[in-house]
């Protein structure tokens, strides 16, 4: 591996699809250079590892385990601010993906987030659009398509922005598994993936070509096979035609069966789910009428190296995300402003004490930002609104953890807390989550009055496992109210086994 030279920052990337782990490492400079220091990738076969349930089976989870360990070998000495890795389709469906993930966590050494198919789809676009060639037109309308193991994603967009996302669940393991069994390559095989293909793409064929693109690139491992089986057989120097497809879809067929196919070009790991990616790809150019595509070094991995250049750089989309929904449902800024420096002043005098990992300051704004979201709904009930608004939206930026983080809070910051609302957390931070809420909860209660300053002066606090002590100033003794609220709150939290007490 090159040296780190000054003045560069080193981030990795790590991808767990539902085929194949990736990980790159990448040195950035001062003006945002990027240079590639090291790529890892291991055919894990995740998505292959369902069961009929939908658990991942033991044998893939201690495929993926052992890949993660020597991933986990390369990252040893990073810190968490270097390193981005996401889950994709697979961890998205499997029942037990949560317990896979605590495990998963701690093999690797650092955090792993599952993100929704549209958040891959952007993250793919973002890596697409970095890596286009000089050749190539970096401000043309552009459609992109990402072939993975369990879902499809394609985008159109323009720039470094994807302006339409979708993801959609269709993928070469999933396709090969169903329709090309046991190697099979049957006409018959070929005619049912291909129909069930064109009935995934008929809800956004429309859209799509009304949109329209000035240039098509594709994207990753299924992909960049189809280039290479192309050229290897003679058909053309670059890029991807229907004409081409055609003509290996024909010489699969007259082989039959994968264990008498012989394509230049295609490797044996990639043979038993070519199938099915192929089919996919032909049924895509068919519905959306695509000429001709051209093939992108840069994916999931890439658009993550990017995506965390741009937070580095204060271009952090979640906040954009955050002041959208803002707009959007009419929430009261200054009031929300008011209680989000009241709940980071009381998270940064209990964090110590608490141990509260950086990483949740940020949520826990955020929740302070959109907690009154739901009003826009009603105002019965607006917290629990809020909670669901925030964990069914498409939020641009967010992992599904961090989404689900903003709308459990948002969901207990004031009323009745239901402890079993904590549970489906991961266990080592599900405490973690319940601070959080009691902290917003004050915050949102000291400022009832909504005149932009606490309504009350805390003097002292001091934080324990399971408990918060507030000293109040001497002046602040007239305000029964109030003192009523937090009473009444005192007892709200004792149905989560946590207490609150308060002086003057």
């Amino acid at each position: 591996m090159s040296s780190l030279m000054a003045n560069e920052q080193r981030i990795a990337a790590v991808d767990l699809g539902s085929n194949s782990f990736h990980m790159i490492v990448v040195s950035v400079d001062s003006l945002g250079n990027v240079r590639v220091l090291d790529r890892l990738r291991e055919p894990v076969r995740l998505g292959a590892g369902l069961d009929e349930f939908g658990n991942l089976s033991l044998e893939a989870k201690l495929r993926a385990l052992a890949c993660l360990e020597r991933f986990g070998e390369r990252l040893r000495d990073f810190s968490s601010t270097e390193v981005a890795a996401v889950g994709t389709n697979t961890l998205r469906m499997a029942r037990n993906a949560r317990s896979f993930l605590d495990l998963a966590e701690d093999t690797l050494g650092h955090s792993i987030s599952v993100i929704s198919g549209r958040e891959e789809a952007r993250l793919i676009y973002l890596g697409v659009s970095h890596s286009l060639s000089a050749t190539e037109d970096k401000e043309a309308r552009r459609f992109v398509i990402d072939i993975g193991g369990g879902s499809t994603e394609l985008i159109i967009g323009q720039g470094y922005e994807a302006l339409h996302t979708e993801s959609l669940r269709m993928g070469c393991v999933s396709s090969s598994r169903r329709f090309f069994p046991n190697g099979s390559l049957e006409r018959t095989a070929w005619k049912e993936a291909l129909t069930a293909a064109h009935l995934e793409l008929i809800p956004i064929q429309k859209t799509y070509r009304d949109i329209g693109w000035e240039a098509a690139n594709g994207a990753s491992g299924t992909i960049k096979t189809v280039e290479k089986v192309i050229q290897q057989a003679g058909l053309a120097n670059f890029g991807i035609t229907l004409e081409h497809m055609y003509d290996i879809q024909a010489r699969m067929i007259a082989a039959r069966s994968i264990d008498k196919l012989q394509l230049a070009g295609l490797s044996e790991e990639r043979k038993p789910i070519f199938a099915g990616g192929l089919a996919i790809l032909i049924s895509t150019f068919e519905a959306l009428q695509i000429k001709r595509m051209l093939v992108s070094e840069g994916a999931l991995r890439e658009g993550l190296v990017y995506e965390r250049i741009n937070r580095m750089q204060q271009d952090d989309l979640r906040g954009k995300a955050v002041l959208n929904l803002q707009s959007r449902f009419q929430v009261d800024v200054a009031h929300a402003q008011a209680v989000r420096k009241t709940a980071l002043a009381l998270f940064d005098a209990c964090q110590r004490a608490w141990r509260l990992s950086s990483d949740l300051r940020e949520v826990l704004a955020w929740a302070a930002d959109l907690h009154e979201i739901g009003l826009a709904v009603s105002h019965s009930g607006y917290h629990k609104h809020g909670g669901y608004l925030l964990d069914n939206f498409d939020l641009i930026g967010f992992s599904t953890r961090e989404q689900h983080w903003l709308s459990l809070l948002v969901r207990t910051h004031r009323r009745k807390i239901f402890p079993q609302l904590f549970e489906g957390l991961e266990a080592k931070r599900s405490q973690q989550a319940v601070y959080l809420s009691v902290i917003l909860r004050l915050a949102v209660l000291l400022h009832r009055d909504r005149s932009g300053q606490a309504a009350l002066s805390i003097e002292s606090l001091e934080a324990t496992e399971q408990a918060l002590d507030l000293v109040f100033a001497e002046h602040e003794r007239e305000r029964p109210l109030l003192f009523a609220d937090l009473d009444e709150e005192k007892k709200f939290l004792k149905g989560i086994n946590f207490r609150l007490k308060y002086s003057i």
